[in-house]
């Protein structure tokens, strides 16, 4: 659409919910939901507009526009001057491409890469090892510790079938039909463990809609409708919630806990959303999905919990199971206090991200003040790099970064403090509010510094919900609570198997294959000690070995 200059027109919030009412009655609800939602949107960046605090870089990074917030991305303006990036000398420009090196994990994939893939040895086509050199016809060739290998991917449906034409015979006289059995591998069901999982890694794994799988396999001969994959997985998913549940009791008693909350609608709840608001209830209306992550022992469980509950309150279910020995854990998550959870004890931080995000929202109005602050953030974030790369213990990291540190923070606290008390900003400014932000939750932002194995930052936790947003962005929605459910089933168990290093499809699978032994004692089969279990019920199935003569 070409873009020109509207005509302005001055209208209170009363003029406008009249005039949506209006419409209302002549258009159809989609058409209605969408205007409703522009006309939403206008009037929250009027008021945004009009608070003086307000900057361009703080708009578009509510609006999606802006992407990153790195130290080098945020300040290049800056850095570059108004008149382009400042010109570099022949031996600076040579030593800078030296010191750029390839990140790790950004090159081609060698072959020991392809774990999944089916090995199979191929022999010489002439030769044998102790064989002349055709070449020089003196020496003899000897086989290489190291095979030569190549690598061939194709291509195949992610669901396959196989049709088994099983003979049928018919007495002529008696009329008595004679079927011939099915392998015994194969069974009377037609989906069977391996389908439900790849269905369910697909759906709450990869964000792989039932809509689009449907289409796919379609597409490949293999018809399977949405509603038969939702049976799929529904049907099974009481298998395995023991694991779910077992999950839940072993993440209460971490040391480390993170938690946030993440937007999601459930198609039931919004029907009663409408009720609630027809009565004028003050009952809560917010869907959410709730990301947890307990951090004890070596393991990362991953939890997911979608309704009306805050992480707060699902935060405190979890607790509820935890021994009442232990002492309090550390918990971590951002500034809003329904993250917290009420009538448990714990040791709070909050992240450093989210208060150094204030400052990059500001940092095209106050640079070389944004400089410093985000300047000093990334020396500590490097010394806990640093840290985790020497794979220091929780004690050697805590002195690692009061020693190194500690000095970086308290000067950075004093000139904050600077700031405001000497009147060299505005205390309404946008850089008064960050700084504000960062001074109230001062102990939190630092417990770092006083409390081994405390985090710097949720972004352990901002990683987990990326499994629920990737949901919603393909997905959009749950029908309904049950539908919800069996969703934070998969999510927590697929992700907690990734956290662990094991493979998500094989674990699905051996839970649905055991699922009595898992209902029994669901403590043998998370998903880093499920393939010893696994491996000993094989063991004692096999028959013993005669012992030889």
């Amino acid at each position: 659409m070409r873009r020109r200059k509207p005509e302005w027109l001055e209208l209170d919030i009363e003029e406008l919910k009249a005039f949506l009412d209006r419409v209302k009655a002549v258009v159809n609800a989609e058409d209605y939901k969408t205007l409703k939602a522009v006309v939403e949107t206008l009037v929250w960046l009027i008021g945004e507009l009009k608070q003086e605090r307000v900057t361009v870089a703080r708009l578009r990074m509510f609006l999606g526009m802006k992407k990153t917030e790195k130290t080098s991305k945020v300040l290049i303006q800056e850095r570059q001057g108004a008149h382009g990036p400042e010109p570099h000398s022949a031996a600076e420009e040579k030593s800078g491409e030296k010191a750029k090196k390839k990140r790790k994990g950004h090159g081609r994939n060698g072959a020991a890469a392809y774990w999944g893939a089916e090995r199979v040895t191929v022999p010489h086509e002439s030769l044998t090892s102790g064989d002349s050199c055709p070449e020089c016809e003196k020496g003899k060739v000897y086989a290489k510790r190291e095979p030569s290998v190549l690598v061939h991917v194709r291509g195949q449906a992610p669901l396959q079938a196989t049709a088994y034409e099983r003979e049928t015979l018919r007495c002529n006289l008696c009329g008595e039909v004679f079927r011939a059995k099915a392998p015994e591998d194969v069974g009377e069901e037609r989906y069977d463990e391996t389908a439900v999982s790849m269905i369910a890694l697909l759906k709450y794994g990869s964000g792989v809609p039932f809509n689009r799988l449907q289409t796919l396999e379609g597409n490949l001969g293999i018809p399977l409708p949405a509603s038969t994959q939702w049976d799929i997985v529904a049907k099974r998913a009481p298998d395995i919630a023991p694991a779910y549940e077992e999950l839940i009791r072993q993440a209460a008693q971490g040391e480390v806990f993170h938690n946030d909350d993440t937007g999601m609608k459930i198609l039931t709840l919004m029907a009663e959303n409408e009720q609630i608001q027809a009565a004028s209830s003050k009952e809560r209306t917010g869907m959410f999905t709730s990301g947890i992550v307990s951090i004890g022992e070596g393991h990362q469980i991953a939890l997911f919990f979608t309704g009306r509950q805050h992480a707060g309150e699902n935060l405190a279910d979890v607790l509820a199971q935890r021994a009442s020995e232990l002492d309090p854990p550390i918990h971590m998550c951002d500034g809003l206090s329904r993250n917290e959870p009420k009538d448990f004890e714990t040791i709070l931080a909050n992240c450093v991200t989210h208060g150094r995000r204030k400052f990059v929202e500001v940092a095209d109005s106050f640079p070389e003040e944004c400089r410093y602050v985000l300047e000093t953030l990334r020396q500590v974030y490097k010394h806990d790099a640093m840290a985790r790369d020497q794979k220091m213990s929780a004690q050697e990291r805590l002195r690692f970064h009061q020693a190194h540190s500690a000095e970086l923070m308290e000067d950075l606290k004093r000139w904050m403090t600077e700031q405001i008390e000497d009147k060299k900003i505005e205390p309404n400014s946008g850089l008064g509010e960050a700084i504000s932000y960062m001074d109230k939750r001062w102990d939190k932002l630092t417990l770092f510094l006083r409390k081994p194995g405390a985090p710097l930052d949720n972004n352990t936790c901002e990683r987990a919900l990326k499994k629920a947003i990737l949901h919603r962005k393909t997905a959009l929605f749950y029908k309904t609570k049950k539908g919800a459910r069996v969703g934070d089933i998969f999510m927590s168990l697929i992700y907690t198997t990734e956290l662990s290093g094991a493979n998500p499809f094989d674990y699905l699978t051996k839970l649905l294959k055991h699922s009595e032994q898992v209902r029994r004692s669901p403590h043998e089969w998370m998903p880093w000690n499920y393939q010893a279990t696994a491996a000993a019920m094989a063991e004692a199935r096999s028959p013993p070995s005669r012992a030889s003569s």
